[in-house]
């Protein structure tokens, strides 16, 4: 007779169970930190129409640093190169911003799309593929479904942030923008210091 290994049928699928469990908070992070990365670059989208500078920079710093950890990660990165030319895109979009402007509206609406997907999906990006380096099994056992969920999530956040931006008058003041440290957005209403009449 052999020996009892101790191993039972279920064994297998019960320590894989356990591992994809063990994964899910990680998953739930990056979905987060992707989200209170998107939220004020799409809502100063809606409120002023623009987006700052230093959001657009903060995304070039992010990425450069990501794409130095990338080219340099001593063991094998799953699709590394498409990786790091992603990775180079706010760069990309930084060397097109120091162009003279040649008055060519089709290079500076490119410019501009290009400064959009930098500020909205750069920092998202960059997180999910440093979570890769640090974390290398978090990408194991996700399901079609559930990266479907987490990008849904963090695009409903964007889109919701960029509405409240859009509406901003309807509950926020000027005052609040000021108070802090921000510019009034256009259509922004002062809030009513008048004193009720007694």
């Amino acid at each position: 007779m052999g020996a009892d290994t101790g191993a039972r049928p279920g064994d297998a699928d019960g320590r894989r169970e356990a591992k994809a469990l063990a994964r899910r908070p990680m998953h739930g992070i990056v979905v987060v930190a992707a989200s209170l990365s998107v939220w004020w670059p799409a809502f100063t989208l809606g409120a002023w129409g623009e987006l700052f500078f230093d959001q657009t920079l903060m995304v070039w710093v992010a990425s450069t640093a990501a794409f130095v950890v990338v080219a340099f990660q001593p063991r094998p990165f799953p699709h590394r190169t498409r990786r790091l030319i992603a990775l180079m895109v706010p760069t990309l979009w930084l060397v097109l911003s120091f162009l003279p402007d040649t008055g060519d509206d089709l290079v500076i609406a490119f410019i501009d799309l290009l400064a959009l997907v930098v500020a909205i999906a750069g920092i998202p990006f960059t997180l999910w593929v440093l979570a890769g380096i640090f974390w290398p099994g978090i990408r194991r056992g996700l399901s079609r479904r559930t990266v479907a969920l987490g990008v849904g999530a963090i695009a409903a956040i964007a889109v919701i942030s960029f509405v409240l931006g859009l509406n901003q008058s309807g509950f926020l003041t000027c005052e609040d923008f000021t108070l802090s440290g921000n510019s009034e957005p256009p259509g922004c209403v002062h809030a009513d210091t008048s004193e009720p009449e007694g």
